[in-house]
């Protein structure tokens, strides 16, 4: 059994086509989103997702209408797969039913995997880069009084009861909270 899913981003734009297409190859049962592509939640989608069995195929119209990303399509169609259902996307002509849609799923899913292991190369080699040049990167740590002198020059601004918490605050460059932390209170 076909069972197509189709999907528009706003109220605006309208699933006719993508419907007419689906019905013409066949579909008995179409599910439909308006929604972001981006959004994760999208109950359309996970209708479809439930209701088809073994030997059924999901069909869309484009490849975007299903997947959030490249990561996100190859997810969804592995766990059709691995549930033996079938996938099939109208306009780039791709059927995971027949060889050469294998074929060229396993070939996105090998770009994937390429493309996670170029950004993680990169990044890592950005991270040495910066350390070479003395940035450790991270949060930056928070401002202390970490001597005795400091402390005792805050403790002595608290209780001078002309200086504000902001006013010491400012003039020792630290926040309220690390103030409260040190001084002691009467």
């Amino acid at each position: 059994m076909l069972v197509g899913y189709a999907r528009v981003s706003t109220s605006d734009q309208t699933l006719n086509l993508q419907k007419d297409a689906l019905e013409k190859i066949g579909c008995n049962k179409i599910f439909t989103d308006v929604i972001s592509g981006a959004t994760t939640e999208r109950k359309g989608l996970d209708e479809a997702l439930e209701y088809v069995r073994e030997g059924d195929t999901l069909v869309v119209w484009k490849l975007d209408r299903l997947g959030r990303s490249l990561k996100h399509l190859i997810e969804t169609i592995t766990k059709l797969n691995n549930r033996k259902i079938g996938f099939k996307s109208i306009t780039e002509n791709i059927d995971t039913t027949t060889s050469g849609g294998k074929l060229i799923f396993h070939i996105f899913g090998a770009l994937a995997e390429f493309e996670r292991d170029i950004i993680k190369e990169r990044t890592n080699a950005g991270l040495q880069a910066a350390r070479a040049r003395g940035r450790l990167g991270g949060r930056p740590k928070a401002k202390t009084l970490d001597t005795p002198k400091k402390v005792a020059l805050a403790q002595s601004l608290y209780d001078n009861k002309n200086n504000t918490i902001l006013e010491i605050c400012k003039t020792l460059n630290i926040s309220r909270a690390t103030l409260y932390r040190y001084i002691k209170t009467k």
